[in-house]
């Protein structure tokens, strides 16, 4: 789920490399155990989650030294409030075939909108989980009235924009919607045939240009 080693995820910044980190388990004892699931016919493919570009290539290259699995996606976040995926990995995305598998591309139901200016719907995910802050801040939600406000001056719907922008990416190999309600599961699924004109994406990356990844 994510790596063992000590690393930044779910949004750490200011990498600390730590000398006297605690033994973890050998990348390729990782890859080797893998292999007999695979070789087992247990698991077509394998991939890595919330994983840096270090991880992904450092994989890579015990996969082809070693005559291992070779990772096939990489699960981690991506979405309007937070693109650093774009920042390493989608390259490595287009020049190894390693996928997007996204999560969160609402950011955790937030870009619907629905939590604007305090607002926090019953039975909601941040109104059962008031821990998860990650997209939430000041500047999040700045962004979000932002992006909401794209959707509807061209008569979208925020929540499909934001699914719709992420399925517009080039590097995306699926999209991991969730849904609390069928009406959101439906909502969400209707994104899949939405694609933004040019105009809808200038103004996304004016966005995220004036405030970029306020959720990293």
């Amino acid at each position: 789920h994510w790596p063992e080693r000590s690393t930044n995820y779910f949004g750490r910044l200011g990498y600390v490399h730590n000398e006297n980190e605690e033994e973890t388990t050998p990348l390729e004892e990782s890859l080797a155990a893998l292999k007999e699931l695979v070789d087992a016919g247990k698991v077509r493919a394998i991939g890595l989650s919330n994983e840096t570009p270090w991880g992904v290539m450092k994989m890579l290259q015990l996969a082809e030294r070693l005559g291992l699995p070779r990772v096939a996606s990489v699960q981690n976040p991506y979405n309007l409030l937070n693109r650093t995926y774009e920042v390493g990995l989608a390259e490595i995305a287009h020049r190894e075939n390693v996928g997007l598998l996204a999560y969160s591309p609402l950011a955790f139901g937030v870009l619907s909108g629905k939590y604007l200016d305090g607002v926090r719907p019953e039975n909601a995910r941040l109104t059962l989980y008031e821990r998860f802050k990650r997209y939430t801040s000041p500047l999040a939600e700045q962004a979000t009235q932002a992006y909401v406000e794209i959707a509807r001056h061209h008569e979208l719907d925020p929540a499909q924009m934001a699914l719709a922008f992420v399925n517009s990416r080039s590097f995306l190999t699926s999209n991991i919607i969730g849904a609390t309600t069928m009406e959101q599961l439906e909502y969400n699924l209707a994104s899949e045939s939405l694609k933004l004109d040019q105009e809808v994406l200038d103004a996304i990356e004016e966005v995220h240009q004036r405030i970029p990844n306020p959720s990293p």
